[in-house]
């Protein structure tokens, strides 16, 4: 009966030994790389104000992400806090900039809306805790609304910092 399990400790043993030398093993490149737009990537705290300079909605988290297709084209996206707005822009990464034109609003379908004067200014905002953080601005204008009217949007990147929450 010893010899049995002295040899199964020595089985479960050389097991451990040979996994554990297996799972180590680092294959290839395990750096994942980065985006076309990763410097432009982030969620934003923005206040959206009227043409007429009625502020809409304060602090609504938005979020700025790369597209499937990686190809200097991100999302802008409210998922429904803001003035219900997703659509694709194009980006200049060098200048920061960004734009659309009657571009499709995924939160809204079957409308489109025209982004300009977008840009995202590094280190151009200060947060709710008094961090300096990145600044977004851009203007949107809805093709449903016929007034000329355009929604502004403004703010700053957030920092998951407990005292900048909103």
């Amino acid at each position: 009966m010893k010899k049995l399990k002295l040899n199964i400790t020595r089985v479960l043993a050389v097991m451990f030994v040979l996994t554990a030398f297996v799972s180590c093993d680092e294959v290839g490149d395990t750096d994942p790389g980065g985006t076309s737009v990763e410097s432009m990537a982030g969620d934003w705290y923005i206040t959206l104000t009227d043409s007429d300079g009625h502020v809409v909605v304060e602090h609504a988290l938005h979020s700025t992400y790369n597209t499937a297709a990686n190809d200097n084209t991100m999302w802008i996206d409210d998922a429904k806090r803001g003035y219900y707005i997703k659509c694709k822009v194009e980006v200049d990464t060098k200048t920061g900039t960004f734009k659309a034109t009657a571009a499709d609003n995924i939160q809204d379908p079957g409308t489109k809306v025209t982004i300009t004067d977008g840009k995202i200014e590094k280190g151009a905002a200060v947060s709710k805790g008094g961090h300096k953080v990145d600044k977004i601005s851009f203007r949107a204008h809805f093709d449903y609304d016929d007034d000329g009217y355009d929604i502004l949007y403004e703010g700053h990147k957030r920092t998951g910092f407990y005292e900048d929450e909103y």
